[in-house]
């Protein structure tokens, strides 16, 4: 699956380590929260970055001790009508204050990946929209009403700001 990021399609560094997996002695690889649960002592100690896979019903909150060590944390969609990545994705930026990368996975949609940028993400996973789309996508507006993860200025804040 193509990985866009910073308005291009890179080249995907990490892998993805299924639940009962043994973990890879190198590279750069993410997991599920359950595992990093089950044994952050050991995980952590790897001489490599680590990642997180959040599934829609894992709490983020379980992250916090760890945030400042976790390099990624994908947030899996697994089906185009579950919208509860969204609000891990603000809760993870604007609440806990992760500042790596925040990476959509799964079923990523190009008519969702707007409204993805505006919670935090950073990277989208998708096999579902090409680069230009995925650009275009996120030049759609310019302005917005409601504050967001995205650190714009809302159109209210500008306007009082000005006043």
């Amino acid at each position: 699956m193509p990985l866009i990021k910073n308005g291009a399609e890179i080249e995907d560094s990490w892998t993805f380590i299924e639940e009962g997996a043994e973990l890879p002695s190198s590279g750069c690889i993410s997991l599920p929260l359950a595992k990093l649960i089950e044994d952050p002592d050991t995980i952590l100690a790897r001489n490599q970055q680590i990642g997180v896979r959040l599934a829609p019903a894992d709490d983020p909150h379980e992250l916090t001790p760890f945030l400042d060590r976790i390099a990624l944390i994908e947030i899996d969609f697994p089906k185009y009508a579950d919208g509860r990545g969204f609000s891990q994705a603000q809760l993870l930026r604007r609440r806990l204050g992760y500042t790596g990368e925040l990476r959509a996975v799964g079923e990523v949609l190009r008519d969702q990946i707007l409204y993805m940028n505006r919670s935090g993400f950073d990277a989208y996973q998708t096999s579902r929209a090409d680069l230009p789309n995925v650009m275009k996508a996120l030049d759609e507006y310019s302005a917005y009403y409601q504050p967001a993860a995205d650190g714009q200025t809302s159109v209210f804040s500008r306007r009082h700001a000005k006043a």
